[in-house]
């Protein structure tokens, strides 16, 4: 029981970033989604020890491992659109085979620039 509230709480917290996001987002007008702004400001957070990652982790965790559960409203919207596919299939299947190499590539490329400038700080 405990346990399980330690996630509801950590997933408010996690949702109040969200929603912080989503205020900034919207108050100056800006082109980027609410829940971007909110995982930086949970970054930065936690970049400058504001937060402890305990303070989050057990919720971020259970999030991502229910994270299918989310991609079901836009699995059900797909289909509302079906002429759209039948029509246009292969070129979506094209959009989202090319992001997904480009979203790889750049995480990719992040990660070990980020591990080289590590590793040359610690030396």
């Amino acid at each position: 029981m405990k346990k399980v509230l330690l996630i509801v709480v950590q997933v408010i917290l996690l949702s109040l970033f969200s929603l912080a996001g989503n205020f900034i987002s919207k108050v100056f007008y800006l082109p980027i989604s609410g829940s971007i702004i909110g995982l930086f400001l949970l970054f930065i957070c936690l970049h400058f020890k504001i937060i402890k990652l305990s303070w989050v982790e057990i919720g971020a965790g259970f999030l991502l491992a229910e994270l299918l559960l989310f991609f079901i409203p836009s699995a059900v919207g797909v289909i509302q659109y079906k002429s759209d596919m039948i029509h246009n299939g292969l070129k979506f299947i094209i959009i989202i085979v090319l992001s997904t190499l480009i979203v790889m590539l750049v995480t990719g490329f992040s990660a070990e620039f980020l591990l080289r400038r590590k590793e040359r700080s610690k030396q």
